[in-house]
């Protein structure tokens, strides 16, 4: 069964706001707030944001020169305002900014770098040792601090002259978001500017954004949800970002109860929003304020849903991708909140949906089948990886690899995974890619690892081990030895040593017998 959305995109210029909001916003808004920084305190105005995106753009050309187009900004950094004016200064002179994952260790930022080979790496001091590890990934790459001083990125963006914009082309690459690959390989997904805009005006659209909105942004700058739905789309609208460089309980709490900010969006992971509700500075006049808590990510649970309803706040779940942006989003209505528990809701209006089952037949309606996508919104493939673009697509529909079912009253709900992914604290988390640090192991024979549901991180993982004959390795060890090389929420929570890994006759891991086997009170052996 498919949903469509009238009218198609086409290949001619999207116009001044696609192509540079910014600029826009300062042509018709200059004086409206655009930025408010919660560490420093700063705040920039539509046309101060502007100004510095401009001279950016200018130390941008002044370092590349004609190799400026087309190449990659890499940035290793808490959200800030250098982090927005740093991407949208990309945007303007025709480079593609790639937002790294702060969580990431350096052994899994290198092949990043190798494979969007960055002309600068721009990073907070709180990564130099990260950075300094990774100094030898290309020589050719320079490397800029965030911190105060001659040679940081402010001194040098003050110092340039101010860029005009690049000819439009709503179709050249501006951002690159990495996810890893269903076999631990990273691929960076390709985000035109069309595909940037259009994103931004699904969100816009479900999230109810206009220029009236005040939304906080606490969620990463390298995940799509803050750099496109949060932070793209309420400057596109002529809103006001508040930028949080991370999230604590406490400070949320307190920008949301700020009634001089006024904060009237806020996105969450159902972690973020269980552990505001648990927080003892919690309470229900802090997020009076809201239009709605918007939640994505992970499954998010009715108990939860409940909780907030209970207090006034429409917690209101969704799905989306790096691939796609927002996707399905539940209307920001009590009623429908309320009525479709464990639902993601309706389709983004512009974005074509299918659910197809076996053989590319569409499914009825009620029937499990994988979720397929069409849309300007939607990416054309991964960066240097034809095969993967290749295989993700069919008849130019984007395969997202997810099943899911349409509801007889149209809300969609997500109800597995084609692939054994897995969402631990909000990240996306790949077993082969832990089960391949795990196998680096000398002692391990064999392994293989599954999500399964954690209260606190949505899910989280278990490894299954098997030893090789006579090796008495621990758990703890085995933990030890994933700490410099995985991220902490990717390392397995629980090591469960094994007398072998269930497989099918051709080698295949059975992972629901695993599944089922963690709740078994059996288990032979606990790390």
């Amino acid at each position: 069964m498919a949903h469509s959305f009238s009218g198609r995109s086409s290949s001619a210029d999207c116009g001044l706001v696609a192509n540079d909001p910014i600029l826009y916003r300062a042509h018709v808004a200059p004086d409206r707030q655009a930025l408010f920084e919660i560490a420093t305190g700063r705040q920039l105005s539509y046309a101060e944001l502007d100004m510095r995106i401009a001279r950016c753009g200018g130390f941008l050309k002044d370092m590349l020169g004609a190799r400026r187009e087309g190449a990659r900004i890499a940035m290793l950094a808490r959200n800030s305002i250098d982090s927005i004016v740093l991407a949208f200064a990309c945007q303007r002179v025709g480079a593609v900014y790639v937002p790294l994952n702060w969580r990431l260790s350096a052994a899994e930022l290198r092949p990043i770098l190798a494979d969007c080979a960055p002309a600068l790496l721009v990073h907070d001091e709180e990564f130099s040792a990260v950075v300094a590890s990774l100094a030898d990934a290309d020589p050719e790459m320079a490397v800029i601090s965030t911190a105060d001083g001659p040679a940081g990125l402010a001194a040098r963006i003050e110092a340039s002259a101010s860029a005009d914009p690049v000819s439009d082309d709503a179709d050249r690459a501006c951002v690159l978001l990495y996810t890893s690959g269903t076999t631990g390989q990273p691929k960076g997904v390709v985000i035109t500017g069309r595909n940037a805009f259009y994103a931004a005006v699904n969100f816009s659209f479900v999230g109810e954004i206009g220029p009236a909105s005040v939304a906080l942004c606490d969620l990463p700058f390298f995940h799509t949800i803050g750099l496109i739905a949060v932070a793209r789309t309420t400057l596109m609208l002529g809103g006001t970002l508040v930028i949080s460089d991370r999230f604590t309980p406490a400070r949320t709490l307190a920008a949301l109860a700020d009634r001089e900010r006024a904060v009237t969006h806020y996105f969450a992971v159902p972690q973020i929003a269980l552990a505001l509700r648990n927080d003892p500075a919690y309470s229900a006049a802090a997020l009076s304020g809201l239009h709605a808590l918007f939640v994505g990510g992970a499954p998010l649970t009715q108990a939860l849903i409940e909780s907030y309803l209970d207090d006034g706040v429409a917690l209101v779940n969704g799905y989306g991708m790096s691939e796609a942006g927002t996707v399905l989003h539940v209307p920001i209505d009590r009623r429908a909140v309320q009525d479709n528990p464990g639902s993601v809701g309706l389709p983004a209006p512009l974005l074509d949906i299918r659910i197809v089952g076996e053989g590319g037949r569409d499914v009825g309606g009620g029937e499990i089948g994988e979720l397929w996508l069409r849309g300007p919104a939607v990416t054309p493939g991964y960066w240097n990886k034809p095969a993967e673009t290749a295989a993700a697509f069919t008849d130019g529909w984007y395969r997202t690899g997810d099943l899911g079912r349409r509801e007889a009253n149209g809300f969609y709900r997500i109800v597995d995974r084609l692939k054994d992914m897995y969402i631990s604290g909000g990240e996306n988390v790949y077993p082969a890619e832990v089960e391949a640090v795990l196998a680096s192991h000398p002692d391990i024979l064999d392994v293989a690892v599954v999500g399964i549901p954690d209260i606190r991180w949505g899910e989280c993982g278990v490894a299954y081990v098997v030893l090789r004959p006579g090796a008495a390795t621990t758990g703890e060890e085995i933990a030890g030895h994933c700490v410099a090389k995985l991220a902490a929420f990717k390392r397995p929570a629980r090591i469960f040593f094994v007398e072998t890994i269930p497989r099918t006759a051709s080698g295949k891991v059975q992972k629901h017998v695993l599944r089922q086997l963690h709740s078994d009170e059996t288990l032979q052996r606990q790390a």
